[in-house]
């Protein structure tokens, strides 16, 4: 699987606000969250260092994307994951250009502008981590 990641050496709290500031700068604003922790906890007793699974969207990109397909929302949001680990906080964010391999050839012909720009955006984000 191809991601974009970084480690921070800060707690997940820290971590998640810098992600936002970080996301915001380049136009995405959190749409979802989901704490796999929490819901492993709540649904099957599994206990698991914290995992968040954040939404990120850049309206005007999203906007694009639906445009030249509208069968594109079955990959939106962006994924942002911030998981515990020993070394810190890793974050890992879903590289567009390479999941959009998985459309058929015209379509990732439409879409690269789109994938391309949000993977530069998304990349700016992640380095001012």
């Amino acid at each position: 699987m191809t991601v974009l990641r970084k480690t921070l050496k800060e707690s997940l709290p820290e971590a998640r606000a810098r992600v936002e500031a970080a996301l915001k700068e380049e136009g995405f604003g959190i749409l979802t969250e989901i704490n796999m922790a929490a819901t492993l906890k709540a649904k099957l007793g599994l206990e698991r260092p914290p995992y968040l699974i954040l939404g990120a969207c850049n309206p005007s990109l999203a906007a694009k994307a639906l445009e030249a397909e509208p069968d594109i929302g079955l990959l939106l949001p962006c994924n942002v994951v911030l998981r515990e680990t020993e070394g810190g906080v890793e974050v890992l964010i879903q590289d567009l250009e390479a999941m959009f391999r998985v459309l058929p050839e015209a379509t990732q012909r439409a879409l690269a502008p789109v994938a391309e720009e949000a993977r530069t955006r998304l990349s700016r984000a992640l380095s001012r981590l």
